[in-house]
């Protein structure tokens, strides 16, 4: 589902979504190699060599209806550093509670930064995993009313022109995006960055909306899709509930052999 692309493509504003660009790294001279039996670690800023294994959960998007917190915290650690996500339930009730379902249960981990324009927006919320895509493409949510504006470092569900088609795809607001907030656009911030927009602001940007035009393929193949085709793209490494701490997350049991 291509959320926000419509608009985006007739806007007369500057274009959405930009990619963390990942951080040169500096090789280690050493005086002899390593014994055998002993890998050097892996550097802290490069991206997981597939998507990880995601809670079985995820595979079941009806089933994840947690209430979030009035007022809770999430931390992103990326390719480029942390950043950190204040959401208060009451600006956006649907949206904090899907998002807090999907952090739970670790649906960003892995998930790359697809769209990013630079003095606009950062987009994400497809996986790396073509299941857990499917699971979720119209696993929808009823929009949420403006209540807030599309301030600079505020959080924002992705929406089509189609009404009630939030889903997984949020982006952050890089600049004061005012128009945003308006009837025929309606994008209803949940939450807040305060802390790290500086790393939210550095992510790549290089492709801009390349990728964007590519959703359906991203939906299908996942992150190998991406690393072929926009291999740049900055990544989320973990995303996780830090504050409350939450009960830890029910796994899904399959069904008896029958």
């Amino acid at each position: 589902m291509k959320h926000f692309a419509s608009w985006l493509s007739s806007c007369s504003v500057v274009c959405l979504i930009a990619c963390f660009v990942p951080g040169s790294l500096a090789a280690q001279a050493q005086s002899s190699a390593p014994p055998a039996a002993q890998k050097p670690p892996a550097p802290t800023n490069s991206k997981p060599a597939t998507h990880p294994a995601a809670d079985s959960a995820l595979l079941h998007p009806g089933e994840l209806k947690a209430k979030a917190p009035d007022v809770y915290e999430a931390t992103f650690t990326t390719t480029k550093g942390d950043f950190v996500v204040q959401v208060t339930r009451s600006w956006a009730p649907n949206e904090a509670d899907r998002f807090y379902n999907l952090v739970k249960h670790g649906y960003f981990n892995g998930v790359e930064f697809f769209r990013v324009v630079p003095g606009f927006v950062v987009q994400f919320g497809l996986t790396g995993s073509p299941a857990v895509n499917k699971a979720w493409e119209n696993a929808n949510i009823k929009d949420d009313p403006v209540t807030q504006t599309n301030a600079e470092g505020t959080i924002t569900f992705a929406q089509t022109t189609v009404p009630n088609s939030r889903s997984t795809q949020v982006f952050i607001n890089l600049v004061n995006n005012a128009g945003l907030d308006h009837s025929g656009q309606g994008f209803a911030p949940f939450g807040q960055i305060t802390s790290g927009m500086d790393v939210v602001k550095n992510l790549y940007g290089g492709y801009q909306e390349a990728p964007t035009n590519h959703q359906e393929e991203i939906t299908n193949e996942g992150n190998a899709y991406l690393e072929k085709n926009f291999p740049k793209l900055d990544s989320i490494k973990s995303a996780k509930i830090t504050s409350p701490v939450p009960a830890p997350a029910a796994t899904h049991k399959a069904p008896p052999a029958q």
